[in-house]
């Protein structure tokens, strides 16, 4: 009843947003899985060459889990699905969708989380595993600045490929995300699929999401045509959330390209050039934000630190701590941050 409730009153303050929102009825607001920090350690077998031939939006393929709880393993079915049209051409593993049913994960680690994603590292290359935690890390420095993010849960995963008659085996560092339904709960809002101009979105949250994507250095999204991006509504807020880090220049993959750039004056030519793409707001509004992100440079600077015992290469580690402390070193001089942001607000 709240739900309907909800989106009733959505609908006489936006006429025509109404039928776009998706109604999510449960009443549970946290899960588990993401209440811990700690790796969870899982196990998964399929074939590679099948799920990404297999597979789409609708289609899945029947398989299991293996769980670590405690000392002890346990096991889950589950149907999973090649994700990103992109990863799924160019990597050897394409990102996963995992679907559960509900009544087998109850008193599970995933309870509550019938939809996740998985992502995996694109290559078999030795040092691939750290590109995977420099994505990780652009979602928690984002859960750090904005209110409104997506939770994530790293994995150590045993991943057991069939080929044929044989079968091989990659030990890899991958993250959960949790679906946009659990998000929903969590923020007692509801997702709007319909485009709305940023200009009509909450100027706080725009200007964070902004902030974050010339932060690591992405161009891999628009506000405009929900690339990349998630709608909110929530406390008669309109809310962008970002999602899908790897084209970024803090993760700097192999294949990472710069796009998205076509209505911005200038240019750039390297992923880990920044360019600003956030629209014109009130300068009293892109202050605040300046200042909180600044307030928050401590915390997010020590969540870098707190992964780097994970990095197989000490270089992609410094790489990816200097890249972030470059940003912050913009925010601290005026000059740079006139020239970089406010200089740069799009006004279309």
């Amino acid at each position: 009843m709240k739900a309907i409730i909800f989106s009733f009153l959505f609908t006489l303050c936006f006429p025509g947003y109404g039928q776009d929102i998706a109604v999510v009825n449960s009443e549970k607001a946290w899960s588990p899985l993401f209440s811990e920090e700690a790796p969870l350690s899982i196990k998964l077998k399929y074939s590679n060459k099948q799920v990404k031939k297999e597979t789409n939006d609708s289609t899945y393929l029947a398989s299991m889990i293996w769980y670590k709880a405690g000392n002890n393993w346990d096991s889950l079915s589950v149907k999973l699905r090649a994700r990103g049209n992109f990863r799924r051409k160019t990597c050897y593993f394409a990102p996963l969708k995992l679907k559960f049913s509900n009544s087998r994960i109850e008193g599970t680690p995933f309870e509550g989380n019938r939809k996740l994603k998985l992502v995996l590292p694109c290559l078999l290359d030795r040092n691939t595993s750290d590109y995977v935690l420099r994505e990780y890390l652009a979602y928690k420095l984002y859960e750090i600045l904005a209110p409104y993010h997506f939770k994530t849960r790293l994995t150590e995963i045993s991943l057991v490929e069939a080929k044929g008659r044989r079968e091989v085996t990659h030990g890899v560092i991958g993250f959960l995300i949790e679906d946009m339904d659990y998000l929903t709960l969590r923020y007692k809002g509801q997702e709007i699929k319909r485009l709305i101009h940023p200009l009509q979105h909450d100027p706080i949250s725009s200007i964070q999401n902004s902030f974050f994507q010339f932060m690591i250095a992405n161009t891999d999204y628009s506000t405009k045509q929900q690339h990349n991006q998630k709608l909110l509504f929530t406390n008669n807020k309109i809310i962008p959330v970002p999602y899908d880090f790897d084209m970024s220049g803090l993760v700097n993959a192999p294949y990472a390209a710069v796009t998205n750039i076509q209505n911005l004056s200038g240019s750039i030519s390297m992923v880990t050039d920044r360019i600003y793409k956030g629209y014109e707001r009130e300068e009293s509004y892109l202050e605040e934000v300046r200042q909180a992100c600044l307030a928050k440079k401590p915390f997010m600077l020590n969540e870098i630190v707190k992964i780097k015992d994970r990095f197989q290469d000490p270089g992609q580690y410094k790489e990816a701590a200097d890249f972030i402390t470059s940003f912050f070193d913009i925010l601290e001089e005026d000059k740079k941050f006139t020239k970089q942001i406010l200089g740069r607000l799009r006004t279309r």
